[in-house]
């Protein structure tokens, strides 16, 4: 299995496990306060296995941003997962925390382009 299927197969199982109507009545994105998301995302441990930039690891959790899943998909995930992640209920995180770290996991910056990287890019001669 690649990289790229190791990567990409956890978040499209994670779509796939939100029911169509879940996705379609939350495509609108909630407002939340992203400083709020990274002290929680911080307390609650996301980072502990998605990296403190969201950058997940084959080893411990899938890549969570920059650009997350739709809200609707993250917290159907968060509420009843499908893996090792714990899953986290209304009692642990309330929908105004899930909010509040969907809003910092946007904040994300993207990663450096390959062809921005010039170590990466040297052409043999």
């Amino acid at each position: 299995m690649s990289l790229s299927s190791k990567v990409i197969l956890p978040a499209l199982l994670i779509l796939a496990a939100v029911p169509v109507g879940a996705q379609s009545a939350q495509t609108k994105n909630p407002s939340g306060n992203a400083v709020k998301g990274k002290d929680l995302y911080t307390r609650d441990g996301c980072y502990e296995c998605h990296g403190r930039a969201g950058q997940g690891s084959i080893l411990s959790g899938p890549r969570v941003g920059p650009e997350p899943i739709p809200f609707a998909a993250l917290v159907s995930y968060v509420r009843e997962p499908r893996g090792q992640m714990p899953p986290y209920t209304r009692r642990v995180m309330s929908d105004a925390e899930l909010a509040d770290i969907f809003a910092f996991l946007q904040t994300l910056p993207k990663p450096t382009e390959v062809k921005d990287i010039p170590q990466l890019n040297t052409q043999s001669k």
